[in-house]
């Protein structure tokens, strides 16, 4: 029920930007049109639970911002008994930054206002080439390192792969999502073809979830999502994916990672990493773990990346 709940949250939002028309490819064309299906989780600006606190001032405290790969409502639902237990472990007030959009995050990460991010997979290789943003650690989900964009339709869509989609509405994610934008815009490029040109129209939903919903509320003809939201609502909320199905899997692509901005004290920077990667041992972190559906986290390679930055330097981005 609570899954359900946070989702009907943007339904009126989504049937409100579905109404609209799109001009296309917002990032080549100076007359895009942006649509966020953002709302803030309702709490204070700076509330403080149990050792931390939700806002921006961070001063003396351990500043951790989370991109919305889900919902903000959601992302703060999933993410605060982890943080909690962080200040708890580390001794440190923690103070939780959620913003809207993933570029305002890798700002705070560039700009060293943060001392911890949960990033999305391409704003960890825009960040790391750009301003040398570092990786601390990354989830281990069900055995593995790597995730998947998932090509989705609702479930009566007679679409079997990308091309049937042409002149159809679409929802990408964030701009700065892999499997919720780059990833399409890529599998577009190899049919010499571009947002623009190839669908009547798209919407940016800054979610993933969101893209999912407005899918099976049959708001948008297709959308690009991440494998890792899309299974875990198919556990939790099987009566929405159920609208919906999958006819594309384009991956794998490193997980997204957890990082540090450049210049931080490595004292600190290490202290973050082995609570991390040393969460799974102990009782209440293996519960906080299990309900965030990790694993573990452990430390990967920077090559993982690698397929994303070839994507990314196909396309000029």
């Amino acid at each position: 029920m609570q899954a359900r709940f946070w989702l009907l949250l943007f339904i009126p939002i989504v049937a409100l930007a579905a109404t609209l028309f799109f001009a296309m490819d917002s990032d080549q064309s100076p007359d895009a049109i942006k649509v966020s299906l953002y709302r803030k989780a309702e709490v204070s600006p700076v509330q403080q639970i149990r050792g931390w606190s939700f806002g921006d001032d961070g001063s003396g405290q351990l500043r951790v911002a989370i991109a919305g790969i889900s919902s903000p409502s959601k992302t703060l639902e999933d993410y605060q008994r982890l943080l909690m237990y962080m200040g708890e472990r580390l001794d440190r007030q923690v103070n939780l930054i959620l913003k809207p959009t993933y570029a305002e995050i890798n700002d705070l990460i560039r700009d060293r206002r943060v001392d911890l991010g949960f990033v999305c997979t391409l704003a960890y290789v825009k960040g790391n080439h750009d301003f040398g943003m570092e990786l601390v650690a990354a989830p281990q989900i069900a055995g593995e390192v790597v995730y998947y964009s998932y090509l989705i339709v609702p479930r009566e869509s007679s679409a079997k792969e990308l091309k049937d989609l042409r002149n159809a509405s679409f929802a990408f994610a964030d701009p700065m999502s892999n499997s919720g934008h780059l990833v399409p815009t890529y599998q577009l490029y190899l049919l010499n073809e571009t947002p623009v040109s190839f669908f009547s129209r798209y919407i940016f939903t800054y979610s993933h979830d969101n893209s999912i919903l407005a899918v099976a509320d049959k708001l948008v003809d297709g959308a690009a999502v991440d494998s890792l939201v899309y299974d875990r609502l198919a556990s939790e909320s099987p009566e929405i994916t159920a609208k919906t199905k999958v006819i594309t899997r384009w991956g794998p692509y490193g997980m997204p990672p957890v990082v540090a901005p450049p210049g931080l004290d490595p004292q600190l920077r290490q202290e973050l990493r082995d609570f991390l990667l040393n969460l799974h041992n102990s009782e209440e972190g293996g519960k906080i773990l299990h309900s965030l559906g990790i694993d573990k986290f452990v430390v990967v390679p920077d090559d993982i990346y690698d397929s994303v930055r070839e994507m990314r330097e196909a396309l000029g981005w």
